[in-house]
């Protein structure tokens, strides 16, 4: 079989980081790849037997490409601190390591779960992220929502991770604000534009689209919170990139 190395990316994940490691636990190699966190994470992951690595946080697909080269084997397997790998992926991703893989990475599903509920319908359902790749990939230079560029397209695995998405009520808006901010300046960096219509029709839009037509309704409170949210994180995001535009410094991300 070929030999995989596992990548967790970590900040302050003290609360998240040994049952991370523990799902990854038949990988070859373990790396988590710390942003100098200020709790327990690093003594955790070390007693847990992961090599840890540490770099001052730039971005999302920054640390990543950083991590990467650092790894050891030529298969990685990137888990984010907050998922899991069940039995099933664990051993569909053995098997297909055991076979001559045909792609150079595979997507895999994710299970969320928001408010100790399984979210079945909505925004987050049919989500899917590239997790395992071949090391010569790398993630497309954006500061937010990268992903892996494979060559020749990705394959995709049929069992998915398990994805508990956030903390608590504050980790949920501290996100919003530092993931909007990363947004918005993607966004200009693109050299997008923003109009009345973005700041007004797109993210009532995205509300109904999430919320009716997705079946987030169906979620019941957790589906209500989840389409709010994200159409509040589109106005949010195109507001940004108004005052962006207008020459305003974004403090606080």
């Amino acid at each position: 079989m070929l030999k995989i190395s596992a990548i967790i990316p970590s900040f302050n994940e003290e609360d998240h980081i040994e049952a991370a490691i523990d799902s990854v636990s038949f990988a070859d190699e373990i790396l988590v790849v710390d942003s100098f966190s200020t709790d327990n994470t690093v003594s955790l992951a070390k007693a847990k037997g992961a090599k840890v690595i540490q770099r001052e946080y730039v971005h999302s697909a920054s640390q990543k490409n950083w991590a990467i080269p650092q790894a050891t084997y030529e298969w990685i397997l990137l888990l984010d601190a907050d998922e899991r790998i069940n039995d099933a992926l664990k051993k569909e991703i053995q098997q297909m390591l055991s076979s001559k893989p045909t792609k150079r990475g595979y997507w895999i599903g994710r299970l969320n779960h928001y408010m100790g509920q399984k979210v079945r319908f909505g925004n987050l359902s049919g989500d899917k992220v590239i997790r395992l790749f071949h090391r010569d990939c790398r993630y497309e230079e954006k500061q937010v929502h990268a992903e892996v560029i494979v060559p020749g397209g990705a394959g995709k695995l049929k069992n998915p991770l398990i994805h508990y998405t956030y903390k608590n009520l504050s980790h949920m808006m501290e996100k919003a604000d530092r993931y909007t901010t990363l947004g918005a300046k993607d966004r200009l960096a693109r050299k997008k534009s923003v109009g009345l219509f973005d700041l007004a029709f797109k993210p009532w839009w995205n509300f109904v689209h999430n919320y009716f037509i997705r079946l987030g309704i169906l979620d019941g409170k957790v589906g209500f919170v989840l389409a709010l949210y994200s159409s509040y994180y589109i106005f949010v995001r195109s507001l940004k990139l108004w005052r962006l535009l207008e020459g305003e410094e974004l403090k606080g991300s």
